[in-house]
């Protein structure tokens, strides 16, 4: 295969993965790489788990494809696995999709939806974040604040109003300022009232910044008390979980650190661990109740609830629970991050080591003084990883927005020591590079 011929990619990435087993691919050519970012911060359990492909392999035997509405084992055994033992107790309503981007369109479908429902048609605004990605459909483009993934397109897609981001190391009052939560929570009030709380449906936001930012934490009480701000304007809290769900940041959601309670919910990747492409979005009695005696249909995709994902899913799911997987996240992310500090804590060119559980970012900026950022045309980021790969390690390019150059970690949560010094040997000879190409 010419790889060069991918399709509407100007360039592969050099390799071709023939197969992947724990946390490792293993190339064509015999080379074996450890999988730090877990795909895309997807696998959590690991690759070539027999019991998944197992239960694929039933799930393809028994209903290969049944239209959406219908129910299937396999549906209502996922169904009772995340009722049971995952979601939040006030997010009973499952409406299942192919994967993130699908999961927020309906997402913000079901917030407007609701709103026109109880009579408030005027309310169909969806605030959104500065530092934010929500997706690859035009409408998740449009709203999210990821400038990158919408060149070529800004004439045409859609645009929400957006509140900054809480950025502690980048606060425009002063990095890590102690009144940083102040000045972000005002940027929210500034904002709804100069769009008027009749006008505004709900606020899509992720409680940690994913792709977008590079695992960027707010500071401590802001979600608590934007949660009270958005409830008083009665707008809606809208939780992207599809990167930080199922365990990955030491919790079952990022929501449960700050004490959130959205009114709609939406998780994805965990929810497959890499098996399955699945995605999901959970919304309130309240809600679905008043979107239904309206009469409104909500639409499914064709591939939604597809019996081979729901069974890959619910087996996941099953792994992470009984294995007591999630269980490892904080203490591996401790060790890590511990390591990552030692190791590379001090370098001129590291602004930040940050992250909640295996969500992990390092910042990397050319000069630590002013914060000053790498040329784009460098293409730093790339070069990291890049390094990373000649080491045998995938590092997770997890800032290609506004600010561009931060590495993710986000590996399995079965990974041992083993990984652990190949990660942090990966990430020190990729910045010594970076330090020795351009010092």
């Amino acid at each position: 295969m010419d790889l060069i011929k991918w399709p509407f990619l100007k360039q592969s990435w050099g390799m071709e993965v023939v197969r992947s087993e724990g946390p490792y691919l293993y190339t064509k050519e015999g080379q074996k790489i450890l999988d730090a970012a877990g795909g895309a911060i997807v696998s959590n359990i690991g690759y070539g788990r027999d019991e998944v492909a197992e239960a694929v392999k039933e799930a393809t035997k028994n209903n290969s494809y049944v239209l959406p509405p219908f129910l299937t084992p396999e549906r209502e055994s996922l169904l009772d696995e995340l009722r049971e033992y995952w979601l939040p107790s006030h997010l009973s309503r499952i409406h299942l999709s192919s994967g993130g981007s699908e999961a927020n369109e309906s997402a913000v479908k079901l917030a407007i939806q609701y709103q026109t429902s109880r009579g408030k048609p005027e309310k169909n605004i969806i605030l959104t974040r500065t530092l934010s990605y929500h997706g690859t459909t035009l409408n998740m483009s449009g709203i999210s604040g990821h400038a990158a993934r919408k060149r070529g397109l800004e004439g045409y897609v859609p645009k929400a109003p957006m509140i900054e981001t809480p950025y502690p190391l980048r606060c425009p009052i002063g990095s890590f300022h102690p009144d940083a939560k102040d000045y972000y929570l005002d940027n929210l009030k500034k904002v709804i009232k100069e769009i008027r709380p009749e006008n505004i449906a709900g606020l899509l936001m992720e409680p940690i910044n994913g792709s977008s930012g590079g695992a960027i934490s707010p500071p401590e009480g802001y979600w608590e008390e934007a949660q009270k701000i958005l409830i008083d304007n009665d707008i809606l809290l809208i939780a992207d979980e599809v990167m930080t769900g199922f365990g990955r940041v030491g919790e079952d959601f990022a929501s449960n650190l700050y004490n959130l309670k959205p009114d709609i919910l939406v998780a994805g990747k965990g929810m497959g661990g890499g098996y399955a492409a699945i995605g999901g979005t959970y919304s309130t009695d309240k809600i679905a109740d008043s979107i239904m005696a309206a009469g409104y249909e909500v639409m499914f995709h064709t591939f939604a609830a597809l019996p081979q994902s729901c069974a890959a899913s619910s087996a996941v799911l099953k792994i992470l629970r009984e294995e007591e997987l999630c269980d490892r996240v904080n203490p591996l992310s401790e060790k890590i991050i511990d390591k990552l500090n030692s190791a590379i804590g001090q370098h001129p060119n590291v602004a930040e080591i940050r992250g909640k559980g295996l969500l992990i970012g390092i910042e990397i900026v050319k000069e630590k003084d002013g914060l000053v950022c790498f040329d784009e045309k460098e293409k730093i980021t790339s070069q990291i990883m890049m390094k990373g790969l000649e080491e045998g390690v995938f590092l997770y390019p997890g800032g290609t927005g506004e600010y561009r150059d931060i590495i993710c970690l986000g590996p399995a949560f079965t990974i041992g020591d083993e990984e652990i010094e190949l990660m942090i040997n990966a990430v020190k000879k990729s910045l010594h590079f970076i330090a020795d190409k351009y010092s």
